[in-house]
């Protein structure tokens, strides 16, 4: 016998003298605890980018919320200036194309007027600056509109200041 027959033969005889003792019971418990845990992993990590999709969204909301605020009083201005008399025509319609352009941009990122003259008076949109007595008005109807108001979906983002019928 060669080298290489007497080396597989001692292998054989090894193998033979191996008593195998399998539990199936336990390696069932075993892969069944990991699948177990596999499940749970996968679901806390989608929960995990559920969630961090979730602030990522309401962090550029505030983040164009913001950006917002810093241009209002840049509208503010503009339609001062569109009210403001002039003699020159075309100097107040160049100023109102630009501030409509401006609101259409404004406008694109969600940005909205709050209703008010003619409305009813609403604490989480309006800020009531003065209250007048008018008979031919309802009771918390809004009269006068001192300062626009502005929202970004639910979000008020500036209140209107207005003034309210008692």
């Amino acid at each position: 016998m060669n080298n290489d027959e007497l080396d597989e033969n001692i292998v054989e005889e090894n193998i033979e003298n191996i008593d195998i003792d399998v539990d199936v019971q336990k390696l069932q418990e075993d892969l069944d605890n990991t699948t177990d845990r596999l499940k749970r992993l996968m679901a806390e990590f989608d929960n995990y980018k559920k969630r961090a999709s979730k602030e990522r969204e309401q962090l550029y909301n505030s983040l164009v919320a913001d950006i917002m605020m810093a241009f209002l009083p840049v509208m503010d201005n503009l339609e001062k200036a569109i009210n403001t008399n002039t003699g020159d025509e075309g100097y107040k319609q160049g100023m109102e194309l630009v501030a409509k352009q401006f609101k259409d941009v404004l406008k694109s990122f969600g940005l909205e007027e709050i209703k008010t003259e003619g409305e009813i008076f609403n604490p989480i949109l309006h800020e009531a600056v003065s209250i007048v007595q008018d008979d031919t008005k309802e009771s918390q109807e809004i009269i006068e509109e001192f300062r626009k108001g502005y929202k970004m979906g639910d979000k008020v983002i500036r209140h209107a200041m207005v003034v309210v019928n008692q």
